[in-house]
């Protein structure tokens, strides 16, 4: 479904993303972990079209993606959940869940009952400004407004941050269903190592911009994670 090959990226005089090379089966759920500032969120940033990419490929279900601006992505059903959430503060729960239908085609701009059905809190707080919200409430909604689009790929970057436990794993099992049981590809780039072996199958290690080991879930060992994750 992605394939991303030999992909570098540079701010200014600064390279970050070195031959990333990577693929995501259909119906998959691969994490994307690695210590901060080694290069995730500008990956995920070159995927949705929000960096430039020096060189390399980014194909999405045959669709080459490098040259193609932001505003393609939503159309090819790409969801995407930033670091921090970024959810319209002033905005009702309504109102932002309202702004992801508009890369949709006029007769299918309709919220669906599934974001109510996985995450039924925000139903009460339809009239309720996003920023009233506590930050698990916010990312809830922040999910809830990616999902609006029947996206067939969903990308996650770092879920669980500042979010209280219980609603970690909420959403933990909300990604699990999405995943394997309605068969949603998903990318998400995390810290929480309980949290990773939760819900992915796959996992890519990212250092100093670029990948550096990877395979099954089962296969991230503690020399890997000694290596390469410990602080």
């Amino acid at each position: 479904m992605l394939a991303i090959t030999d992909v570098n990226q540079s701010y200014g005089q600064s390279h970050t993303l070195w031959d990333v090379n990577m693929s995501i089966d259909p119906c998959s759920c691969v994490s994307l972990i690695g210590r901060n500032g080694v290069g995730k969120t500008t990956l995920l940033n070159c995927i949705m079209g929000l960096l430039p990419v020096a060189s390399g490929s980014i194909l999405y279900d045959g669709v080459e993606m490098t040259a193609e601006p932001a505003e393609r992505r939503a159309p090819l059903r790409i969801g995407y959940v930033p670091q921090g959430r970024m959810i319209f503060p002033l905005l009702t729960v309504e109102e932002n869940l309202l702004t992801g239908l508009g890369a949709l085609p006029r007769e299918e701009r309709q919220l669906p009952e599934l974001i109510f059905e996985l995450f039924p809190v925000l139903q009460t707080m339809m009239k309720r400004r996003g920023g009233d919200l506590s930050g698990g409430q916010q990312q809830q909604l922040a999910i809830a407004r990616a999902l609006v689009i029947g996206p067939k790929l969903l990308i996650l970057d770092e879920p669980t941050e500042g979010i209280q436990p219980n609603i970690v794993h909420e959403i933990g099992e909300v990604i699990v269903r999405l995943n394997r049981e309605l068969g949603l590809t998903v990318l998400v780039v995390e810290q929480k190592l309980p949290f990773v072996r939760h819900v992915a199958s796959y996992f890519h290690i990212m250092s100093k911009g670029a990948i550096v080991a990877a395979g099954a879930i089962q296969e991230l060992s503690e020399s890997m994670i000694t290596e390469h994750l410990s602080v």
